[in-house]
């Protein structure tokens, strides 16, 4: 009988965390330990989110000027992909590693990068943001913190803004992360704002996957 493999860096790091009652701990981990060789972050490509860039093209991406909100931007991909588009982009992660290597890769960025937490966002960000990207972060919490994190993602979005998010539907079977949103978590993300469209995407990369991708609009 054929062994299993390595379990992948971020379903090692987040089952030690979880068994050490820090769920959020691996993120900085993983980062550290990817920039001494030792680890390596799947999410670490050069391109943005393909589903990110497939809506901006619609033209559904606010005026040039406008503040966007990168949440859990890890080393910058689509902060830096919606800074070029001209908006003035926020983008924050839990993990301070994380956005020392996103700043020294852009240095040049516009793109203001701070390391905040989901689960405690700074009170200034309350309504600030005519768009909000949430892309795979949920799907990276287990309970009882996702819920948490759920519930802090809406108010950021300023009245008649938008908020964007990208998430697994179904994921290869292991322990995770990810852990795949259902529709109910999509919906709940969006609490308070109206939906404008809520997509159930097949991945022709991977045919195991399945994504949401929701926009969700504020009033005013």
């Amino acid at each position: 009988m054929t062994s299993p493999g390595p379990r992948p860096d971020p379903t090692r790091l987040a089952a030690e965390s979880l068994a050490a009652g820090d769920p959020t701990g691996w993120f900085e981990r993983l980062y550290v330990q990817a920039g001494a060789g030792t680890a390596v972050v799947p999410w670490d490509v050069p391109e943005p989110s393909r589903y990110l860039a497939e809506w901006a093209r619609r033209g559904a991406v606010p005026a040039a000027g406008r503040r966007a909100l990168v949440i859990g931007c890890g080393l910058g991909r689509d902060a830096e992909f919606l800074a070029g588009l001209g908006l003035t982009v926020t983008a924050f992660d839990i993990s301070a590693t994380a956005v020392r290597t996103a700043r020294e890769r852009h240095p040049d960025s516009p793109v203001t990068y701070v390391v905040a937490d989901l689960l405690d966002p700074p009170d200034a960000w309350r309504r600030a943001f005519d768009l909000v990207v949430e892309s795979n972060n949920v799907q990276a919490l287990p309970e009882p913190v996702r819920g948490r994190a759920i519930a802090a993602v809406a108010p950021m979005v300023a009245p008649g803004g938008t908020l964007l998010v990208i998430a697994a539907a179904t994921a290869p079977a292991h322990e995770g992360p990810p852990w795949p949103l259902t529709r109910a978590e999509v919906d709940a993300l969006g609490a308070g704002l109206t939906p404008v469209a809520v997509e159930h995407l097949s991945d022709a990369r991977d045919p195991r996957m399945a994504r949401w991708r929701a926009e969700f609009r504020a009033a005013g």
